[in-house]
């Protein structure tokens, strides 16, 4: 039987949205990711490192660069069981400096998607789809769909537009 899980890494509290910083109770990387849940019945597992990030937005940008510079590996705060239950993985981050946060990359190399599908969907405010090349090379023997890219002012309206994807992926 066929069986999906929404992994994904997002940002509460101070965000960049509309040209402003505003603080987030939920990130909008997490508001899809709940959509895409609620729409596909998948499982949920949050990607989540253990040392935090700075509350500052723009502390944490700094830091952010920092660790794709040095290729880092933020340890994360949990893992999934039982990854070889899932065929089919949806993807979501934050588009981080054109690619997504370091503790993606840690998730994507913690287990064996040989055979699954990666579905990537990514939240910017401006940026686009980051990322897609990075998942091809850590993930070689698995199959990249088709990503979304909504931006995350835009997350609470996106109902239509996820649906919709999900329906044609």
């Amino acid at each position: 039987m066929k069986k999906g899980l929404v992994a994904y890494y997002s940002r509460k509290g101070q965000n960049y949205v509309n040209g402003r910083i505003v603080d987030l109770a939920v990130g909008n990387t997490e508001v899809i990711a709940q959509k895409i849940q609620a729409i596909t019945g998948s499982d949920i597992f949050e990607i989540d490192t253990i040392k935090e990030y700075p509350i500052d937005y723009t502390a944490t940008t700094r830091v952010a660069k920092a660790e794709l510079n040095a290729d880092a590996r933020p340890e994360l705060t949990n893992t999934v069981d039982n990854m070889n239950v899932y065929d089919t993985i949806y993807l979501g981050y934050p588009n981080w400096w054109g690619t997504f946060p370091m503790a993606v990359f840690t998730f994507l190399e913690s287990y064996d998607f040989s055979g699954k599908t990666i579905i990537p969907f990514c939240t910017h405010e401006g940026s686009g789809m980051g990322g897609l090349s990075d998942i091809q090379l850590l993930c070689p023997n698995s199959k990249v769909d088709r990503g979304i890219a909504i931006k995350g002012s835009a997350v609470h309206g996106a109902d239509s537009i996820i649906k919709n994807w999900i329906e044609k992926l």
